[in-house]
């Protein structure tokens, strides 16, 4: 065997030893890392039967009345991706504070622990503790709810005895229900700020 032949032979071995090896990391090894990331989906909305019900059974109010919010509230914006139940203490001369602290839940995943607090401006006077319900819209992660939503001017307004106001923040709005606020939504006019520690200061 001349020279060349024998050169042209040792190149084509190892050009399919190559191939051969290229083929088996391609079948056994890891595969390549994905040009578009796996993200979590987006937050499933809560139907207008499911917040009713659960309206009604944490503020102790009748389906009717719980109803009737609900269905004004939906008017408006929708279908919620999310709510909290929880319980807020306020108080007020003409310039108050709100304290609350509940849990944030979404379809298919773990409640959360939250806090809020915030000032507040209006013809109020005096001071109150309630349960409240707060519907979330277009909330798709949890962590964008930490952060501070002025109240919309003008949101406040009373169905079946339920007290109802909007916050928002961008995109995101907030709509707490109250049971028996009666005057306090004049303590509305202010914002509340939103986190996952309690907080003494309110501003």
């Amino acid at each position: 065997m001349d020279r060349r032949t024998l050169i042209a032979s040792g190149l084509a071995t190892l050009s399919a030893a190559g191939a051969a090896k290229a083929q088996t990391q391609t079948q056994g090894g890891p595969p390549p890392p994905s040009q578009t990331p796996d993200y979590p989906t987006p937050a499933e909305p809560f139907t207008r039967e499911e917040m009713v019900n659960n309206v009604s059974d944490f503020l102790g109010v009748t389906a009717e009345a719980a109803g009737g919010a609900i269905e004004r509230v939906f008017k408006e914006n929708g279908r919620p991706t999310a709510y909290i139940a929880g319980q807020e203490a306020s108080g007020a001369i003409s310039i108050g504070a709100r304290y609350g602290h509940g849990l944030l839940y979404m379809k298919n995943r773990q409640p959360i622990e939250v806090y809020w607090q915030g000032p507040s401006v209006g013809w109020d006077l005096g001071g109150n503790a309630s349960r409240v319900f707060t519907l979330c819209y277009n909330l798709q992660y949890p962590e964008v709810l930490f952060q501070r939503f002025p109240g919309v001017e003008g949101s406040a307004y009373l169905v079946g005895g339920l007290g109802v106001n909007y916050l928002r923040s961008d995109d995101v709005i907030l709509a707490p229900i109250r049971a028996g606020v009666g005057l306090r939504l004049g303590a509305n006019i202010g914002y509340l700020g939103f986190s996952r520690k309690r907080r003494a200061w309110p501003f």
